[in-house]
């Protein structure tokens, strides 16, 4: 492999530049886009109360404010840290508690809204970049693949979004790295200091995210390869630090063994199957998503003024830089580097791509699952980068028509960030039914919305809605009483509680004011 030289100062700088656009880019707008289902279940754990606290004290039949649901959205002195790792055990046991631990602390130092309880997963992924170096530096021995995949993930669509999501996707990138950085630095040093290090990078990994175990596993899988299946010194150490890191997280292996239903149930929507032509369709976008996705706004606002809808037909070329630079990879890098690139954008990505396709179920398109791989495709576009724009390794023209790419691969990604900071939802999310109804109601006054008892959309519509809304919730075995009191009514419609069921009954007419994709919003009136 041809070594690489040392970063030009003219790349650098336009680097530094990316750099502080994607600082900006995660801070900006915290609070714009909808506080979607998932996040509200982030603060429900944050304020201690249980999902199933909420279904006894929320639907009990009353009519329900906004403070009512908020109180199951904020910290308060009765429940404390102990009460978030008991939520997470018995009802999500699939989530590790770290990440929500170091947010209930954010959250009780600078309070519930949020822009805060956002804030802390923005401040985390700050650590990308620095991590992100030392990985390159291990892995590549070059800085300038390093500064070059800095830059990538400043304006990655992909690692912005989850940066400005209350979840712990933020802080999973960053222990990924970390750990990797730390792997391959073990390899090289050898010492039990390093080893050690790599079992602490590897805990803090698996209270992060369950599926670190995966990238765990890849890392064995690379060094019984680099080390040609034999039973080494190396080997050995590897797995005495791994074995150090699985004790570590016994006790919340215990946790999953104890509340397995639990892991179950929370985890029975990927079972769902979709027709595989639409699998295909959500890889192929999730991946050019990673570096650009400018042109979903036209998902969101097909009638907006903003003539992006071209982007899609770089879809194509972002997929074959993907493939090129993986190719490149494999051809111009010992197996030492391309090897560990190979496994880590497969460990994740593999097992969920077979289970959809043998089983049935669409895990492989939820593109928060698959950190790792985006992470290996960044680091092999990186690479690509680096030897192409080097005038050393080839001619000047080449390596400028290389220089002008990166810059489009940037400037697509920093359009993208503008694009997406502006919108209230988007890929990520897809919450777009809740944005427009909650704009329909909110123009109202006092009105009076009815809906299932679905915890994530209560939740989450508490968010978006004014104060003086006020909420119904249907039982299934029995209709609910209007109250005379309300003049706007309306009527969230879901699959399961059709609005025909509620007509008849109820002796109502009601007005369809939205229709949308996942729900239709009615207006209720009185048919006397």
């Amino acid at each position: 492999m041809k070594k690489l030289s040392i970063t030009p100062i003219g790349i650098k700088f336009l680097i530094i530049i990316v750099l502080t656009l994607g600082i900006f880019f995660r801070f900006i707008n915290l609070d714009k886009k909808i506080y979607w289902g998932d996040e509200t279940f982030t603060s429900l754990r944050l304020s201690g109360y249980t999902a199933k606290e909420v279904e006894s004290q929320l639907f009990d039949g009353r009519i329900v404010t906004i403070e009512d649901i908020h109180k199951y959205q904020r910290t308060n002195s009765q429940k404390k840290f102990t009460d978030t790792i008991k939520g997470l055990a018995l009802e999500e046991p699939q989530l590790p508690p770290l990440y929500f631990l170091i947010a209930r602390f954010w959250v009780k130092l600078f309070g519930n809204s949020i822009a805060v309880t956002r804030s802390i997963s923005a401040l985390i992924s700050l650590l990308i970049f620095p991590c992100t170096y030392w990985l390159c530096l291990e892995l590549f021995g070059s800085s300038m693949v390093g500064w070059i995949a800095m830059a990538i993930m400043a304006v990655s669509p992909f690692n912005i979004l989850y940066a400005q999501e209350a979840r712990p996707y933020s802080l999973w990138a960053v222990t990924i790295v970390l750990s990797s950085a730390s792997f391959l630095r073990a390899l090289r040093l050898k010492t039990k200091v390093s080893w050690l290090l790599y079992a602490i990078t590897m805990t803090i990994g698996l209270y992060t995210y369950l599926l670190t175990i995966l990238v765990a596993i890849g890392n064995g899988l690379y060094l019984l390869v680099i080390e040609r299946f034999r039973f080494t010194k190396t080997v050995i150490a590897y797995i005495l630090a791994s074995l150090l890191a699985l004790l570590a997280f016994l006790p919340w292996i215990l946790a999953i063994a104890v509340n397995y239903n639990s892991f179950q149930e929370t985890s029975k929507w990927a079972f769902e199957t979709m027709p595989i032509s639409n699998i295909i369709q959500e890889w192929m976008r999730n991946i050019s998503y990673s570096f650009m996705d400018f042109w979903y706004l036209f998902t969101y606002l097909p009638d907006s003024r903003f003539n992006l809808s071209f982007g899609i037909y770089l879809i194509p070329l972002l997929l074959i830089l993907v493939g090129y630079s993986i190719y490149f990879v494999c051809r111009e890098t010992p197996a030492s580097i391309s090897v560990f690139l190979l496994i880590l954008m497969a460990a994740n990505s593999l097992p969920m791509v077979l289970l959809d396709l043998v089983s049935g179920g669409y895990r492989s398109i939820m593109a928060r699952y698959f950190v790792p791989s985006y992470l290996g495709i960044h680091l092999s576009v990186a690479y690509l980068f680096a030897k192409k724009m080097n005038p050393i390794n080839r001619k000047l023209f080449i390596a400028n028509l290389w220089k002008l790419s990166f810059v489009a691969l940037l400037m697509g990604g920093i359009i993208s960030c503008y694009v997406s900071s502006q919108a209230e939802t988007w890929w990520t999310k897809r919450t777009l039914d809740h944005v427009i109804a909650s704009k329909l109601i909110n123009q109202t006054s006092h009105p009076l919305l009815i809906l299932e008892k679905n915890i994530p959309t209560v939740l989450s519509l508490s968010h978006v809605l004014n104060p003086d809304v006020e909420f119904q919730f249907i039982n299934t075995k029995q209709l609910p009483i209007i109250p005379d009191k309300f003049t706007n009514i309306f009527l969230l419609e879901s699959p399961r509680f059709p609005v025909n069921k509620f007509e008849e009954n109820q002796k109502l007419k009601v007005k369809l004011v939205y229709k949308g994709r996942k729900q239709n919003l009615w207006e209720v009136k009185s048919s006397h």
